[in-house]
């Protein structure tokens, strides 16, 4: 194994054992592609949140935006093939290199970060779609080219899988995400359910904000059926690998529906026997999926900008 593929699975293994997992179902190349693609982003996410592969790494240092800034630029070098010396930078360059992304979906990547950094908050789903898109739907659509797909309609189920994970992620993250300021929740849906933004966290809205958690997982359901299509237009490896990763993260939103109030008193994870069990079942949902079928529409889901 190269030194930079080997040094990137280092940053996968203890950043993701998720999609650790996944990745080890995609045949060779493509598990490089994924875990290079994998170490730049996780380097993106810990750079503007001070973090070290997910974790608090300590004091503060530089701002926010200085940070940012910092990875643009980074990032701007490794796309002109110019020399890079981190190697999330070099893993970037060489995974652009391979699969021929297009630069502006990881300069896309980057928007998502900066929205984080201004504290944005979401009054609709559509705007909530758009943050999740570009910190998760733009990632999908780099592993469509990872995993070989070129086709316009096989990348926007590419988006709508990465979409579907990120609303997932918000459901899941709703009072740590809160404890920092950020809310992604659509201000809308909460104001409805008559929980003021700002005090989203207090015990007494518990009740309203799993409603509203539901809500958003209920939406998900519809790009993880959206995503469906995009596995069946996959090599069976590939295919396998996206469907597991599919199956882990749908359970996430059963054991915080399952929950209920009490969804967010511990971190809703799936044990590495529950993740085997899904990976041994999404082997089957791959092979249903790669026989071919009827192919749902894409009829009123919120759809990637193009270029």
């Amino acid at each position: 194994m190269e030194p930079l593929v080997e040094q990137s699975l280092r940053t996968i293994q203890k950043g993701s054992k998720s999609f650790a997992l996944a990745a080890r179902l995609f045949d060779p190349p493509t598990r490089e592609g994924a875990i290079l693609l994998y170490a730049w982003c996780r380097h993106c996410d810990d750079v503007t949140d001070e973090q070290v592969l997910g974790f608090r790494a300590g004091p503060a240092g530089d701002s926010a935006d200085t940070r940012l800034g910092a990875l643009e630029r980074e990032t701007r070098r490794a796309l002109a093939g110019e020399p890079v010396e981190d190697a999330a930078f070099a893993a970037l360059q060489e995974v652009v290199r391979r699969h021929g992304i297009p630069e502006h979906h990881p300069l896309e990547h980057l928007k998502g970060f900066a929205m984080d950094v201004k504290g944005e908050r979401y009054e609709t789903l559509d705007d909530c779609l758009r943050y999740c898109y570009r910190v998760a739907g733009v990632v999908g659509v780099m592993m469509g080219y990872v995993m070989g797909a070129r086709g316009e309609d096989t990348l926007d189920r590419a988006s709508d899988l990465g979409l579907a994970f990120q609303m997932t992620n918000i459901a899941r993250d709703v009072m740590d995400d809160a404890e920092t300021g950020r809310v992604y929740l659509p201000g809308e849906w909460l104001r409805e359910a008559g929980v003021p933004a700002d005090d989203i966290a207090r015990p007494e809205h518990r009740p309203a904000v799993h409603a509203v958690a539901e809500r958003l997982l209920d939406e998900a359901e519809r790009y993880y059926a959206s995503a469906q299509v995009g596995i069946a237009r996959l090599p069976f490896r590939s295919a396998w690998a996206v469907a597991t990763a599919r199956r882990v993260y749908r359970d996430i939103g059963r054991l915080l529906r399952e929950r209920g109030p009490r969804a967010w008193d511990g971190r809703a994870s799936t044990g590495r026997g529950r993740k085997l069990a899904l990976a041994l079942a999404a082997a089957g949902d791959a092979v249903v999926a790669t026989a071919g079928g009827t192919s749902p529409s894409r009829e009123g889901l919120w759809t990637r900008p193009r270029g």
